[in-house]
């Protein structure tokens, strides 16, 4: 696990910049990514670097690595699972290797393959490959995106970084605000690739690669899951096809945790006591050859604690069981870290518990699986069923809607409780009269367009787009799905999950130098999940039924059908408390005036409905609070 960093130059070579000192500040700025050892590789066209965190082949597992003639050099940020099979395949064919790494099959499968080399790999990984003879780079990015990669042309190069920060230490790059991406992080709570929160700097998203050759640079998606049911046969001794689904699932789930325990350093398994994380922790100790260790974090606050689950699922499977606490204090004190650490606006909440977990994890053990994934793949969001709910509920009158149901709901007291029943109500109602792309995501996202309307000043509102759901719309043509809900989870792996989820877990793991690794996105289990009809996934109102099923033998059976309650933390409690203070800091209208972004009469009434408990504006104060945090530390004034 590493951090990867480098440019190339577009033109000719002509003022080239192969300063080694430029690239050594910006391997230096991901330190935390990989704080063991740093490689660096220039010639008169290109740059790579990279920072190192040793996992697997400790002693000769540096890079850059090369293939036999030293023509393809390849530096890589992440792990690849399967590459004892595919080294194995290789050397059949009469490649030779000089080390024990998972890194070294990439120079070798790109000689063999060409870009197709991709199609051989399953791993989580952003690597950048330079091919001499032909003089072009290519990068690319794993299907799911659980490894980050920026990059962006400025003074004729190609810049490119697994973190925004590094490509702020080249002097070349420019880090100026983008307003429709910004729009776009109001509306979903962190921006959405190909876009960046500054202007003129891309994410490259899941499943591309970016190739430059003879100065022309072009990306291409290299992978993606079909929806399309083939028919399901009857399993062995008459098992029905949804036994069968089950049976098959099992092994899959088996094999993909098997493959990432492989490791040489001390691993674990964040657990949560949902049903991902248990099933991930199930498997581990049916491979691990030594007792397996899993850590969870709980809450002082009763409605956001998950611990003592995590306890009885580290009871149930025998494990050596790490647990740590949240409080208030710990919470805040971290808050206003958050802005020097993360350097792309999020305003996801459980971020703080992540980065806690992660720091206190890292004590133990320097890999650890988790059970990201789960909820995408197989249904396990509410929001999924609300969609159904959402159809019947337009159906009634709107009359009846708009003079009776509403009003009601929007009327409910305002509770500071997990995921409260007037939180969710007032959600649904809110967003059920939008298009369906738009209220799935105005269910996950802080500000509604409508609420942009109010929030944002006349300047902002005349330079960008309306149209903040258009990159979500367009997506949905390379989609094979026939149903809106495998629509919907087509957009969350693409959108929520690899932008959100996954940076989310990269950022705060990264942070102290821990790898984290998802055996449910394991290209398989994706796949095999699309394939299989919705009703096994969503049977009525009940998500991952399919997984709790395959997982029943393993695991308690309150833990397999205890409700969803995610990872949460009690941010509109703490922002009338611990983190009031701070809260008005950030966003009081002065600032908010200098600051020309947002109305601020509008920021306070909001701050004023919230304290009075009037309403509970709590997801969208912590999104400008975020953004206010992050703006201190990356904006240049």
């Amino acid at each position: 696990m590493c951090g990867i960093a480098g440019w190339i130059n577009l033109e000719d070579n002509r003022g080239a910049n192969t300063s080694e000192a430029v690239l050594h500040s910006m391997c230096e700025r991901m330190k935390h990514r990989g704080p063991d050892s740093e490689g660096l590789w220039t010639d008169e066209t290109v740059a790579l670097g990279m920072r190192r965190l040793s996992v697997i082949d400790l002693h000769t597992g540096e890079q850059p690595v090369y293939s036999e003639d030293k023509s393809i050099v390849v530096m890589m940020n992440g792990e690849l699972y399967n590459y004892r099979e595919v080294r194995t395949e290789l050397e059949k064919r009469g490649h030779k290797f000089v080390t024990s790494s998972d890194t070294e099959i990439l120079p070798h499968l790109y000689e063999e393959y060409g870009e197709a080399m991709l199609e051989h790999i399953n791993g989580m990984f952003a690597f950048a490959l330079w091919d001499k003879r032909r003089k072009k780079l290519l990068v690319a990015r794993d299907r799911f995106g659980e490894k980050p990669l920026y990059y962006g042309v400025f003074d004729g190069k190609l810049i490119f970084a697994s973190e925004l920060k590094v490509l702020l230490e080249n002097p070349s790059v420019k880090g100026d605000l983008d307003l429709d991406s910004l729009r776009q992080f109001l509306s979903f709570d962190y921006v959405p690739a190909p876009n960046s929160i500054f202007r003129g700097i891309s994410k490259l998203p899941a499943a591309h690669f970016l190739s430059v050759e003879n100065g022309k640079i072009k990306t291409r998606r290299y992978w993606n899951l079909t929806w399309q049911k083939p028919a399901r046969e009857q399993g062995r001794n008459g098992n029905s096809s949804f036994e069968k689904s089950a049976e098959e699932l099992r092994e899959l789930l088996a094999d993909a945790v098997r493959m990432r325990l492989v490791a040489d350093v001390p691993l674990g398994i964040l657990l949560s006591g949902g049903v991902d994380s248990s099933t991930v922790a199930a498997f581990a100790t049916q491979f691990s050859t030594e007792k397996v260790k899993t850590f969870s974090i709980g809450f002082e606050e009763d409605s956001f604690d998950e611990s003592k689950y995590a306890r009885q699922v580290a009871d149930h499977l025998n494990t050596e069981h790490y647990e740590d606490k949240l409080s208030v204090e710990k919470a805040a004190d971290l808050i206003s870290e958050i802005g020097s650490w993360l350097d792309e606006p999020m305003s996801d909440g459980s971020l703080i518990p992540t980065f806690l977990l992660s720091r206190f994890v890292r004590k133990y053990v320097t890999v650890a699986l988790g059970g990201d994934g789960g909820d995408e793949i197989f249904a396990g969001y509410p929001m999924y069923f609300a969609h159904k709910v959402a159809n019947f509920y337009n159906g009634i009158p709107a009359v009846f809607r708009n003079n009776l149901i509403e009003p009601v709901v929007n009327n409910l007291p305002v509770s500071n409780k997990n995921l409260s029943f007037d939180y969710k109500a007032k959600r649904f109602v809110r967003a059920s009269r939008y298009d369906l792309v738009t209220r799935h995501h105005s269910w996950f996202g802080s500000f509604s367009i409508d609420e942009q309307s109010k929030l944002l000043s006349k300047d902002v509102l005349a330079q960008t787009s309306n149209d903040i759901y258009k990159g979500a719309k367009n997506l949905l043509e390379i989609c094979d799905a026939e149903n809106d809900i495998e629509k919907m989870q087509f957009l969350d792996l693409n959108f929520y999950m690899a932008e959100d989820i996954l940076t989310k877990v990269d950022r705060a793991s990264m942070a102290v130098s821990l790898e984290v690794r998802a055996p449910f996105l394991d290209p398989r289990i994706a796949q095999f999940a699309a394939s299989i009809p919705l009703e096994y996934k969503l049977k009525g109102n009940k998500g991952k039924y399919i997984l709790k099923k395959a997982v029943e033998p393993l695991l308690p059976k309150n833990i397999l059908h205890r409700p969803k309650k995610g990872f949460g933390v009690p941010i509109a409690e703490w922002l009338k408390g611990r983190l009031n203070p701070l809260m008005h800091e950030m966003l009081n209208a002065k600032r908010l005036k200098e600051q020309g972004l947002f109305d601020a009469d509008f920021v306070q009434k909001l701050i004023k409905e919230h304290e009075t408990n009037a309403a509970s504006h709590h997801k969208q104060l912590w999104t400008l609070l975020v953004f206010q945090l992050w703006q201190e530390n990356f904006l240049k004034h």
